[in-house]
């Protein structure tokens, strides 16, 4: 769940920054969030989540 809510947090800060430098438009992030909605309702969110933790994994991983 926090990794989750983290990773949440990432786009909408990333989506906000796009809109402000105005190289994401307002309608191109509502299609962008209608997408992932969509996607959370197949079966491939269970693939997408696996694949979200095994990258968070291998990043909480790395020692600089």
């Amino acid at each position: 769940m926090a990794v989750s809510i983290s990773v949440l947090m990432l786009l909408a800060i990333l989506a906000v920054v796009f809109l402000r430098n105005g190289a994401l438009k307002l309608s191109h992030a509502l299609v962008c969030v209608l997408l992932g909605f969509h996607l959370a309702s197949t079966s491939m969110a269970p693939t997408i989540q696996n694949g979200l933790a095994a990258t968070t994994d291998v990043v909480s991983s790395l020692r600089p």
